[in-house]
């Protein structure tokens, strides 16, 4: 799981690049998960939160600039 730090060095194209590869990340998990192929669940929840994150940092940036 990424830390908010290292997020937070990243600039804003980097960061939205990482949310497209998490998004990806994510879709790719839900269809071995309905394949049955998925053997650590905990995995979604770690790729959310990082979704989560980087979605602030985002918000965060384009409000203050």
């Amino acid at each position: 799981m990424v830390k908010t730090k290292d997020l937070r060095a990243l600039s804003l194209d980097e960061l939205e690049a990482k949310l497209v590869e998490n998004k990806k990340e994510l879709f790719n998990l839900r269809i071995q998960q309905a394949t049955g192929q998925l053997q650590n669940t905990a995995v979604f929840k770690n790729i959310r939160r990082e979704i989560a994150k980087i979605n602030t940092l985002i918000a965060e940036r384009k409000k203050n600039s």
